[in-house]
């Protein structure tokens, strides 16, 4: 993070706190810590436009870690923390990373993955010591170096993954302009008018660091002179509690997170004073309306929503009033130029779901992948998808009805899931539900639900006919579950994003082609 003329406006303000121990780290202190991590990478030879990566669970030295690369001309990717040695060994690969910057929790998981990357010259933890040449510890490698800023600086990005949701991994590169490191890339100018950050606010942050929208949120709060909050990971009590004691202003979240908190005991959510929150911002999955109905009759119309890609193809983008007025939506194009198109790419009519494309706003490419990059282009290269499947109506808003990759092909019917789940997370008894298809010998496909039952519910077969019935009543025949499985926890990305494909993949075995 880019500390900037908040170095010296405000050097002795917390830049940022983190949650669970109330450890400040001022402007000053962040100041220093990214320019002498800065001149390590100029020592082990990284240059403008190198690689690194960031693999670590929210902890106080993950922000240093990010503004070094950004004042020295660097890419850095901050790593899925979750991850397997073999998945972050790929990564670690694939992005040319010469440094890998870890911690103490996440050293064995990394000390297995560097042994199949040898282009990995240092890994360096955070908040440990050292054990070898390779491994070392960050107090002692940046000892006696410089706290002031390196001589040649430049402005250095994030090149983040995909979630791998529907595949492998796919690092996302954008153009690096050779430009000072006090200059940002016009899309964070965009952001810090659409999010209505300021001078003086207090931001949130309940989600990992690694993924792309608690990155530039954060990132942006420091650049506007502002205070972050970090939380380790997120409780839904705990994050009311933090609203009130640290006055806060900004937040982002996901739907997840609204639903856990809209289950609390209500003598629970009425304890906390919240009156401080101006803008409160989700993103990342899909939110069901009723959820975000009874949010904004919790919050107040401060709830803003918007849809975009890490890829940065395009954003749209919805206050409270606009989203009441047309529900479901996730806004109107603020950022790219929008098409929905058929399988043949012709336009869909208005309300007419097809896939969502975008002239691409922020030019980007799959990062040592041609033919991923050729995959998600238009064949004249003129537009960019991530699959996404919606429509917009007659005034222009966007709603989304599922990724192509999960859409459900059931005796010739299109079927998308996201309608089914979004009614099954509003049952009472669910904290969680997963829709896709299943081989069917005679339909190709059928709907199949995978669920997560509240605490102290019991699984059984009961409970799978109350959910089927209770999804009948607002759901066509064929949308409807015909079974319901359950597990514990359904396996979702602590970014919110539900890892579907490992669930669904249970199903359908080692097949090769959905087509029975």
């Amino acid at each position: 993070m880019y500390t900037g003329k908040h170095v010296h406006l405000r050097p002795l303000q917390p830049a940022f706190i983190m949650a669970s121990t109330g450890e400040a780290v001022t402007y000053r202190e962040l100041e220093a810590r990214s320019n002498r991590l800065a001149h390590l990478f100029r020592k082990h030879g990284l240059k403008r436009l190198d690689h690194y990566s960031i693999f670590m669970e929210n902890n106080n030295r993950y922000l240093e870690a990010c503004g070094a690369g950004e004042r020295s001309g660097l890419y850095y990717t901050c790593v899925n923390s979750y991850l397997t040695p073999g998945e972050l060994a790929y990564i670690l690969t694939n992005s040319e990373s010469r440094i890998l910057i870890t911690s103490k929790a996440k050293l064995d998981v990394a000390r297995e993955a560097i042994k199949e990357c040898p282009r990995v010259e240092l890994c360096i933890v955070a908040d440990g010591e050292g054990e070898s040449e390779r491994i070392v510890g960050l107090q002692a490698a940046t000892t006696g170096l410089p706290k002031t800023p390196i001589a040649d600086e430049y402005l250095g990005t994030a090149m983040l993954y995909s979630s791998g949701t529907t595949g492998r991994p796919k690092g996302i590169l954008r153009p690096l302009p050779e430009q000072p490191a006090s200059q940002q890339l016009p899309l964070f100018d965009f952001l810090v008018k659409i999010w209505q950050y300021r001078e003086g606010m207090v931001y949130l942050s309940p989600a990992p660091l690694y993924h792309s929208a608690p990155q530039a949120a954060v990132n942006l709060t420091i650049k506007m002179g502002g205070t972050a909050i970090i939380m380790e990971s997120f409780d839904p009590e705990r994050y009311l509690q933090l609203v009130e004691q640290w006055g806060i202003t900004h937040t982002q979240l996901v739907p997840t997170m609204f639903s856990r908190m809209l289950k609390l005991p209500e003598e629970v959510r009425k304890r906390y004073d919240l009156s401080s929150l101006e803008v409160a911002i989700h993103a990342a999955a899909p939110c069901p309306a009723a959820v975000k109905d009874d949010m904004i009759k919790w919050w107040g119309p401060i709830i803003h929503e918007y849809y975009g890609a890490t890829e940065g193809l395009g954003f749209t983008a919805c206050n409270s009033e606009e989203w009441l007025a047309h529900r479901g939506t996730v806004g109107r194009v603020l950022l790219g130029d929008l098409h929905i198109l058929d399988e043949n790419m012709q336009p869909c009519p208005k309300g007419t779901p097809g896939t969502v494309w975008f002239k691409t706003a922020t030019p980007f490419e799959y990062f040592n992948d041609p033919a991923k990059t050729k995959e998600a282009r238009s064949a004249d290269e003129s537009m960019s998808t991530v699959g996404d499947v919606g429509y917009v109506d007659d005034d222009n808003f966007l709603y989304l009805t599922d990724r192509a990759t999960f859409m459900i092909i059931s005796g010739g019917v299109n079927i998308y899931p996201q309608e089914c789940e979004n009614l099954l997370i509003t049952h009472p008894k669910i904290a969680d539900a997963a829709v896709f298809g299943v081989p069917n010998a005679d339909l190709g496909e059928e709907v199949k639900a995978v669920v997560q039952p509240m605490p102290g519910v019991t699984p059984c077969e009961q409970l799978a006919q109350e959910l089927i019935a209770f999804c009948s009543q607002s759901l066509s025949r064929q949308k409807v579950p015909r079974s319901i499985d359950f597990e514990a926890e359904l396996p979702r990305l602590p970014t919110g994003k539900l890892y579907k494909r490992l669930l669904r993949d249970r199903y359908w075995g080692n097949k090769t082609s959905r087509i029975v």
